[in-house]
């Protein structure tokens, strides 16, 4: 048995983690637990207050009781806000007080991104622009060239764990662009566990979302490779290959 510990900042998108471990198969564990987030603002300064280390430490003993084999901190914002150094120390921070191996959604995206094979990406993020940004900056320092950001203005995770299908979709297409190879979708609030394939029919496209590419990160620490086709491009032994 594998067992994933992730700490998932409130309520919001959380069910898309019981639903990829459906996906996963049985020697396969999902573990969360659920930070305090304090305000719930995608703004500057509550991002950063969100992914203190005070607020992460407190759930990491409730993994580690539990017997995570790995940890990742399973937000995105929380963690490129503090750049490419301070997210680094952040999951080094993590890994320390979990005596385990350590991530953050933000380095899952880095990751997920060289596993598909793409260069240049295109960011369709719920945040507002100047947080969507620095998305963009965080990826930029992995040497990820971004074609193209697009954030909605949403301020709240709340609001957007309320987003259907149809509104992940308009997100997607709305951030596309011809010479992008993947399509980035990076808030762990909003629901796309069971949207990928539709996403990536639409698109064309490997589309990495933050619960999905989260979750590949865990296995990664983990050293296991799952092959679930119903989770996208990433899951499969082979890159989608590109129109």
């Amino acid at each position: 048995m594998t067992a994933l510990g992730f700490l998932y900042p409130g309520h919001s998108g959380e069910d898309d983690y019981p639903r990829i471990e459906q996906l996963l198969g049985s020697d396969i564990r999902v573990d969360l637990v659920h930070t305090d987030i304090g305000e719930d603002a995608h703004r500057v300064d509550a991002l950063l207050e969100m992914g203190s280390p005070g607020r992460l430490a407190a759930g990491v003993e409730e993994l580690r009781l539990a017997g995570a084999d790995a940890v990742v901190w399973a937000c995105t914002s929380g963690s490129f806000v503090h750049g490419w150094e301070g997210a680094q120390e952040q999951v080094r921070g993590l890994a320390q007080t979990a005596g385990l191996p350590a991530s953050s959604t933000s380095f899952a995206f880095v990751h997920a991104v060289r596993e598909v094979g793409a260069r240049r990406v295109a960011i369709g993020a719920t945040y507002p622009q100047d947080v969507a940004q620095l998305f963009a900056d965080f990826l930029g320092a992995a040497g990820i060239e971004v074609t193209g950001v697009v954030g909605s203005g949403i301020i709240t995770a709340a609001e957007v764990g309320t987003w259907t299908e149809a509104e992940v979709l308009a997100l997607a297409r709305a951030a596309d662009r011809p010479e992008a190879e993947a399509v980035l979708l990076p808030d762990t609030a909003l629901h796309t566990a069971a949207h990928i394939p539709a996403l990536e029919k639409e698109l064309g496209k490997p589309v990495l979302t933050a619960n999905q590419v989260t979750i590949w990160e865990g296995l990664r620490l983990a050293d296991r490779r799952v092959n679930a086709p119903e989770l996208g491009a990433l899951f499969t032994r082979e890159p989608v290959v590109q129109a």
